[in-house]
């Protein structure tokens, strides 16, 4: 399998819009890795996570072919994660000549999801509800939604993603995992190649509704005692505020090889 970010950024972005704190002021001097879009991320080039209005930057700057991608998984409905209005350029008449096999877009997700779909695409987009803690088939993969600790007026949830015995734990956005969420990892058996988690908080304590670096070390050891994860496993922080104080250079030397550190463009394979 493999994962390719092309947007690392909370909601804000970073450098955020009209933001001069240091933190901002330093990635826009340093540019680079530094500079971060809004969370989107997809397995294989195939399964999309997230779509936000950040989208058709990442279509040019790292080649996202999104007329190729027939599934889409929306870990919920906050606008940094979930632009809807663009589905309208899927229209016939708007968009041409789409891919064999990719003529409908899938959305999955929470119900809340659905809903703002609004007829938008006519039928080239389809949407599907994914059940709580129910393994799913989306396109060849298998797909379990989990519970999140973060807005759940927005339809949040994790994503556990399989496919010819890989396992991924993608967990955006998410304050530390709820016991719902662990009862199930451990129950299930499952044993993750590749753990991405959410670091919106950097180096601020707090765990609830987001994680920073404190939380995504004790979620990485809870998963390797509980036998989830082992030494073969690959750890990545994802998804960064600029109240974090931390650009991606000084997490890159705080973290030595601990976590790999997301920036946008990053592919990894597992």
């Amino acid at each position: 399998m493999k994962i390719t970010y092309y947007g690392t950024a909370a909601a804000e972005a970073w450098p955020g819009v009209f933001c001069r704190c240091d933190a901002c002021e330093r990635a826009r001097a340093a540019g680079g890795r530094n500079i971060r879009t809004r969370s989107q991320a997809c397995v294989d080039d195939r399964l999309l996570i997230d779509m936000p209005a950040d989208t058709y930057l990442h279509v040019l700057n790292y080649g996202l072919d999104m007329s190729a991608i027939p599934n889409l998984i929306v870990t919920h409905t906050h606008s940094d994660h979930y632009y809807p209005a663009e589905l309208w350029c899927r229209s016939e008449g708007i968009a041409h000549n789409l891919p064999e096999g990719c003529e409908t877009l899938t959305i999955w997700g929470d119900e809340k999801v659905g809903e703002l779909i609004q007829g938008r695409g006519g039928s080239r987009v389809a949407f599907s509800g994914l059940p709580m803690m129910t393994p799913t088939d989306v396109g060849g993969y298998t797909v379990t939604a989990l519970p999140a600790d973060h807005d759940q007026s927005a339809g949040t949830r994790i994503y556990v993603i399989e496919k010819d015995g890989k396992a991924l734990l993608y967990a955006h956005d998410t304050g530390y995992l709820l016991d719902d969420t662990w009862d199930y990892i451990g129950k299930s058996g499952l044993r993750f190649d590749f753990v991405s988690l959410d670091c919106t908080n950097c180096t601020l304590p707090w765990d609830r509704g987001h994680m920073g670096i404190d939380a995504d070390r004790r979620v990485r050891d809870r998963l390797k005692e509980m036998g989830a994860a082992d030494g073969d496993t690959k750890f990545c922080v994802n998804h960064f505020s600029h109240n974090g104080k931390t650009t991606y250079d000084d997490l890159v030397e705080m973290l030595g090889d601990e976590f790999i550190v997301s920036y946008d463009g990053l592919s990894v394979e597992f």
